[in-house]
């Protein structure tokens, strides 16, 4: 019997019907872990929700990808690529890319940016983001695409996603073909297209925590050789932790829904233009920071140290959604000149509107020094502390790309050449305040300090506090452009028999970036001669990356390549420095050798890749007193972006198993090992006393588990007037850090150095159980009745862990187990 609380409702019901068949499910998922494997090349291998059991494959089915600007097997395209198919998001009840965290693809890493769902961290091989992307002037290294088109923020990506065909992961550096930001690669989302005929999909389902969703995929026939296609979708949930505060929202709970209709109009077989227009709304609240040892600040007794995954935080705070508003307009047009030929244009422009609210710090911060307690307010009256800082932050963020194809056969060459034109506009501001503030001495209780204090400037000063609190804190604002030209060939000389394939690719691209830091620590900026102004921003850099593969088709089963390839992540600046000084791109250069296999008649695929390579002109972030042009230092600080001298690394091996052993049952798992080396740097700038530090401090790589892997297990059973379909993953990593630098480090080996925390490992499983294809009597309308589970043996870990030495050891669990019914009606 399992047992949810969903509002102040109760959920229950028995699961022993399906007990021995998914406890049977992790017992094969569990020797999969055990076995490097890599094949997630093939997501259709799972039989799709629309087959009947009789169309089911007998053997594993091949799937095609656009990695190389061209549809092909992902089989016979040589480079380390991931697939998830429509299907595998729906198994694992993936709503938005924020559920690919749990590790179905262990090379691709996904996160929130701290507490922040508004913002995603997309890591691919450890590479793509190191210290803080949530910014106008500064990019992430892995690129996320959707029908081609580059999305250029953090911010935007957390939104629900439509109807997919399947998302692919390509790993490594992607410079040649994809261009800036894809050192670590890219995440190309493609989504179904109109085909013409009337199909309808209808999905209605309810959840513990308060979920609900809702998705129309409308199909309609071709009028006038224009087809249209339509999806609507919401989803929602509620908090995962309760806020004490009546009124305020609690943490971690999204409302998500969005709007994507596609018209594709082809009046010839040589001619088609696909417009779409997509719109899309997301709401989601921060996730709660948990205090899990005490620092040595004196401790408050209301921020209590809770080890455990939290339902119910230890105070209450005002707290609001951070809302992001997204849209698009896409027109694709392709044209066929001669049968070997094929011009395509991408046009595009987006924009993005994101507010980021977040309190999610307060009670795990409860602590102060001594002095603070027992200091006396204007009135001379005992104070205690006031907490809760509340950060409120706007992003504001357009983009136009153009993206112009020539894709073709010449004879034994296969070519792609092409040019891209992109152009953003972002700007943001921030202001950070107190909401809370402690009624005793000891501070066991606490009042919500008015929502709007600024003119309180006596009370302010009493407290010590910048009465200013509420002004904006920074803002800025930046204009990117770039443009690059890129071709990429493959010779198959006649000689042994077409089975060897040399392929040679180069980009050149030019970024630039003008923009103007408006406001740090909320003032002026100071230059180096003191004078108190708005800093521009004027920086430019070109750049060259090549590309070479040779593959050799072994035999029909089994292809081996060999590549050389390059990256890089554009230069910018950090808008919570001082000077707002450029900081230049840096780069990833790898070699990388892979089999790509099929055996048992291809019930069985095994590929597996090996890669290592350099990681040169790391940008590394610095924390520096904040210096006032009339006082000097002050004990605020600034954080300001480097490129690392010295040579780091990386290295690892990737590996995927996909195997059929009957009909009606796949098997996948999947094993990356990644490591990362940063070479030690040194601070360049001055730290509160004035002097210049010398030593070299360890560098960290974030957001990168050194082992993790995903198993699954799909079963299908045929049934009169009916189908059983049940589904299983699990999926684990060895945790990562989550903060660059140590908080104290005075030396190797040294006693008083204070390390790092690195997150837990973890195991997540999650589950889907469907009756699918039951005929309603009424043409070919059938409905699918499903559960499903996340995290379904509520196995708890903190994922994030942030460290100290005066407020202690704080972190971020991960979420709870959520699971939930569905109805599923097709036409």
């Amino acid at each position: 019997m399992f047992r949810y609380e969903t509002g102040g409702s109760v959920m229950s019901f028995t699961t022993s019907a399906i007990a021995a068949r998914l406890l049977a499910a992790t017992a094969v998922c569990s020797t999969l872990i055990a076995t490097p494997a890599f094949a997630a090349d093939d997501p259709k291998s799972v039989v799709t929700a629309d087959k009947t059991p009789e169309d089911a494959p007998d053997q594993l089915t091949d799937i095609v990808v656009t990695a190389e600007k061209r549809p092909q097997s992902a089989q016979k395209t040589p480079i380390s690529i991931s697939v998830l198919s429509g299907d595998d998001l729906a198994n694992r009840h993936v709503v938005s890319l924020a559920d690919l965290g749990d590790g179905s693809i262990p090379s691709l890493k996904v996160a929130p940016f701290y507490s922040r769902n508004s913002a995603l961290i997309v890591n691919i091989r450890g590479v793509g983001v190191l210290s803080d992307s949530n910014q106008p002037a500064r990019d992430q290294g892995v690129g996320v695409y959707i029908d081609g088109v580059y999305l250029g923020r953090a911010q935007g990506l957390g939104t629900a996603l439509f109807d997919i065909e399947n998302i692919e992961v390509l790993k490594g550096p992607q410079g040649t073909l994809f261009g800036r930001n894809t050192e670590g690669g890219a995440v190309n989302i493609v989504t179904k297209r109109p085909s013409g005929e009337y199909h309808l999909n209808t999905i209605a389902g309810i959840g513990n925590y308060g979920a609900y969703k809702g998705e129309v995929h409308l199909d309609l026939p071709a009028i006038q050789d224009i087809a249209v296609k339509i999806d609507a979708v919401v989803s929602h949930r509620g908090p995962l932790v309760r806020n004490p505060l009546t009124g305020a929202d609690g943490f971690n709970a999204y409302d998500k829904r969005g709007l994507h209709y596609e018209l594709l109009w082809k009046p010839t077989a040589d001619f088609s233009a696909d417009y779409s227009f997509d719109t899309s709304y997301d709401a989601s609240t921060p996730l709660y920071l948990q205090l899990l040892a005490p620092g040595t600040y004196r401790q408050a007794p209301l921020g209590t140290v809770q080890p455990q995954r939290a339902r119910d935080a230890n105070v209450g705070v005002p707290q609001q959604p951070s809302v992001g508003k997204v849209r698009g307009n896409q027109l694709t047009l392709a044209y066929h000149p001669a049968s070997a030929l094929t011009v395509k244009s991408i046009t595009a422009y987006r924009a993005m509107t994101q507010t980021q609210y977040d309190n999610g710090s307060a009670a795990s911060t409860l602590s102060a020094s001594t002095a603070t307690f027992v200091g006396k307010d204007f009135a001379g009256n005992t104070i205690p502390l006031p907490f809760a800082r509340y950060s409120l932050a706007d992003f504001r963020q357009n983009q136009f790309s153009q993206e112009v194809q020539l894709i073709g056969d010449v004879a034994e060459v296969q070519f792609v050449a092409g040019a891209l034109y992109y152009q953003e506009h972002v700007e943001d501001n921030a202001r950070a305040f107190y909401t809370n503030q402690c009624t005793t001495s000891a501070c066991t209780a606490y009042t919500i300090l008015p929502p709007n204090f600024r003119t309180d400037v006596a009370n302010y000063a009493a407290l010590s506090l910048d009465y200013t609190a509420q002004r904006i804190d920074r803002a800025s604002y930046v204009k990117t452009s770039s443009v690059g030209a890129f071709g990429q060939a493959t010779w198959t000389p006649a000689v042994l028999d077409d089975r060897l394939h040399l392929t040679g690719g180069l980009r050149w691209s030019r970024d630039a970036k003008q923009g103007t830091l408006l406001t740090v620590n909320g003032k002026l900026p100071v230059d180096r001669r003191g004078v108190s102004r708005e800093l521009p921003l004027d920086a430019r850099w070109s750049r060259v990356d090549p590309m070479v593969n040779l593959a050799v088709d072994a035999t029909r089963d089994v292809h081996l390549y060999g590549k050389w390839s390059t990256g890089y992540k554009s230069g910018g600046a950090n808008s919570r420095s001082q000077e707002y000084d450029a900081f230049n791109p840096e780069t990833v250069s790898v070699f990388e050798i892979g089999a790509k296999t099929e055996f048992f008649d291809r019930h069985a695929r095994f590929n597996i890749a090996a890669y290592a390579g350099t990681y040169k002109d790391i940008q590394i972030d610095f924390q520096r007193p904040y210096v006032d042009g009339k006082n000097g230092a002050t004990t605020r600080t600034t954080i300001s972006t480097v490129n690392a001298s010295g040579t780091g690394g990386i290295h690892g091996v990737e590996a995927e198993l996909t195997v059929m052993p009957v009909r009606g049952v796949t098997l996948h798992g999947s094993y990356a090992h990644t490591y990362v080396h940063i070479p030690p740097a040194v601070n360049p700038y001055p730290n509160a006393k004035g002097d210049l530090s010398t030593l070299a401090v360890p560098i960290y790589q974030t957001y990168t588990p050194s082992d993790s892997a995903s198993a699954a297990a799909d079963f299908e059973v045929p049934l009169t007037g009916a189908t059983l379909r049940a589904h299983i993953d699990g999926n684990y990593d060895s945790g990562f850090y989550a903060s660059s630098n140590d908080p104290v480090y005075v030396g190797a080996n040294n006693p008083g150095n204070v390390y790092q925390p690195k997150g837990d490992a973890a195991f997540i499983v999650n589950t889907s159980l469907a009756l699918a294809d039951i005929a309603m009597g009424q043409g070919d309308a059938k409905v699918t009745l499903s559960i499903w589970a996340r995290n379904l043996f509520d196995e708890q870990h903190v994922f994030y862990k942030t460290l100290s030495v005066t407020t202690g050891l704080q972190g971020f669990y991960n979420e709870p187990r959520t699971l939930g019914g569905q109805v599923q009606v097709t036409f």
